[in-house]
């Protein structure tokens, strides 16, 4: 889905190991097709503990692009708010070489996932993927970027040198405040908001921006990342929060 803002604005676009707790069984089923699903799909299967106890959250990215501990300490503190998981929550995070491109397509970025993704479902844990690129979208425009897409039903992508180029300097937010706020809206949509697989209980889609939040305070509202919604964050030197139709959406789809 994308968000496009004129002037200096970023958008979203959204195409919508461990073993078991028994010690005797050493041996899981792993079936990468469970994490290659459409966006939203999982929905329940990340807010509920009624398939998957834990969580492993695969953090990948380019050399030179790591997202800060802020940013991931947020994102870990964000699905402990909102998810079941009563064996916890581990992030696993390392670097790889840069691919070399100043542009990635939709495509590029899903063969980048194939080639580096070594976390996927297995029994009792639900694994997601979070990739921090080293280029830009190529749908950016001269009047518009994407800092984030949730592409799969656990995949998420962060153009972390966009969120770089948008980011501390004067009158932009603090860089950690920017990736919170891009990771945890990705996150969103992966968690079904809104109508994304995770069913309205009050009538608050955006219709001139599906799959968006209509409340402007809300963190899935579409514009939330505009040159008003970071002079916004800034003020109150915190990212957007979910409102509270979105948190009833998920509390409805096995969520907190």
């Amino acid at each position: 889905m994308k968000k496009v803002i004129a002037m200096l604005t970023m958008g979203f676009f959204l195409l919508v190991s461990c073993s078991k707790d028994d010690a005797n069984d050493t041996v899981e089923t792993i079936n990468p097709v469970t994490n290659k699903q459409t966006t939203g799909s999982s929905s329940n299967d990340l807010l509920s503990d009624k398939k998957f106890t834990r969580m492993v959250i695969e953090v990948v990215y380019v050399q030179g692009f790591e997202p800060s501990t802020t940013a991931i300490n947020n994102f870990v503190s964000f699905l402990n708010a909102r998810t079941y998981k009563p064996n916890g929550i581990s992030i696993v995070k390392r670097a790889i070489p840069s691919p070399g491109k100043a542009t990635f397509t939709n495509q590029e970025i899903v063969a980048i996932e194939d080639v580096n993704r070594t976390k996927f479902n297995t029994s009792n844990q639900i694994a997601v993927w979070v990739f921090f690129a080293d280029g830009k979208s190529s749908s950016d425009t001269s009047t518009s970027v994407i800092l984030g897409t949730a592409y799969r039903n656990t995949s998420l992508v962060i153009y972390e040198q966009t969120v770089h180029g948008l980011s501390d300097s004067s009158f932009e937010p603090n860089r950690s405040l920017l990736e919170t706020t891009v990771i945890t809206h990705e996150l969103g949509h992966i968690l079904g908001l809104t109508n994304l697989g995770t069913t309205l209980q009050s009538n608050h889609e955006d219709a001139a921006h599906p799959k968006h939040c209509n409340v402007e305070t809300c963190l899935m509202y579409w514009s939330s990342e505009s040159g008003k919604g970071i002079a916004n964050m800034v003020s109150g030197g915190s990212a957007p929060q979910l409102d509270a139709q979105c948190i009833a959406d998920l509390r409805a789809n096995g969520g907190k």
